[in-house]
């Protein structure tokens, strides 16, 4: 079906749907307006994009890149990015990257050759110079859930929430309950925001006048460049029972997110200890599982739909140009949840 077609239907001239179809239909009359959607509905037509960004050179299509859907946390995130785009007209593809620039290069690479203008990255790693040939030749690029670094294109907007801050709240949490011995468990510190998650956790040490240098960190042993943002619970659940092993074992654990908590909480029922009486654990993400979880995991909330809700207005204003072309950083303040999973030290 053309436009033609569904003019020829609604008793309009082509221009007037394509009016309507690209959202100048403001000072059209509502009985044109239900004409031209009746015909549209009639016919079955459906706008070719192709054909539209050639003639407007926009595309309506904007690509989403997470670690990995693995975790609750980056399916939140595509849900609210996604509705956020909807409302305007646009849609989202998804990719999952498992923070390895290579793939994210080459989905990157993809979209570009397909036309999609703009991409939301959220591997937070510390350098995108693998994706600055794009960049340079005008991808409009927002780094999720990653601060600005040195060396960043000056057109990228970053928007993330202040991990070290959150974690600070969760470590000093533990420690104003009572708690001297923590434990701090993650896959690789080699992102962005796990360093200022780890960051903020000695600064709550420190605040509480205990010894950062003794403090532990689990698993000990691991890939330096394993994220385990596919098997965050498993990690979790492994790096329980190596604490478990220590000849003293943490009373409290600050883990770098939800996933990986709930997978401490399952090693510490393994080892046969009751998460918020023997041991307490606190998670970060505030992810849906970490309310139906028992016992409920005490976390720090991201304001994900604030937070995704900017990512795409910073992101259409630039595909726009109706925005600043320079960068610009959000940062978004977290949230203690106290549950039931954090209590005194036995």
């Amino acid at each position: 079906m053309t436009i033609q077609q569904v003019a020829t239907e609604a008793g309009v001239s082509p221009s007037t749907v394509s009016n309507l179809l690209n959202g100048r239909a403001h000072r059209m009359l509502p009985q044109t307006r239900e004409r031209i959607e009746r015909a549209i509905d009639k016919l079955g037509y459906r706008p070719n994009r192709a054909a539209r960004q050639l003639r407007t050179g926009r595309n309506t299509t904007i690509g989403l890149v997470v670690p990995s859907v693995g975790n609750p946390f980056w399916g939140a995130l595509a849900r609210h990015l996604e509705s956020a785009a909807l409302a305007e007209g646009y849609h989202v593809l998804l990719c999952n990257s498992e923070r390895d620039p290579r793939r994210e290069r080459d989905y990157i690479d993809e979209l570009w050759a397909d036309g999609v203008q703009g991409v939301v990255l959220c591997s937070s790693l510390p350098s995108l110079e693998h994706v600055m040939p794009l960049v340079e030749r005008g991808l409009q690029l927002v780094a999720f859930d990653r601060t600005s670094q040195a060396g960043d294109p000056a057109s990228l907007v970053s928007i993330s929430v202040d991990n070290a801050i959150g974690s600070q709240l969760a470590t000093q949490h533990l420690t104003e309950l009572g708690h001297s011995r923590l434990a701090f468990v993650s896959g690789a510190l080699a992102s962005v925001n796990r360093k200022e998650r780890y960051r903020g956790f000695i600064a709550g040490l420190e605040q509480a006048g205990l010894d950062a240098e003794s403090a532990v960190r689990a698993p000990v042993k691991g890939d330096a460049d394993d994220f385990g943002d596919v098997e965050a619970s498993e990690l979790g659940r492994a790096a329980a029972a190596e604490l478990l092993a220590l000849e003293e074992p943490p009373t409290g654990i600050v883990a770098i997110n939800d996933m990986c908590a709930l997978g401490v909480c399952r090693g510490l029922r393994d080892g046969g200890l009751e998460v918020g009486k023997d041991v307490s654990v606190v998670g970060f993400d505030d992810i849906v599982l970490a309310d139906l979880y028992a016992p409920t995991l005490t976390t720090v909330r991201q304001p994900m739909p604030e937070m995704a809700a900017a990512a795409f207005t910073q992101l259409r204003a630039r595909l726009e140009n109706s925005g600043p072309s320079q960068g610009q950083s959000l940062l978004f303040r977290p949230e203690l949840i106290v549950r039931e999973s954090t209590a005194p030290p036995p």
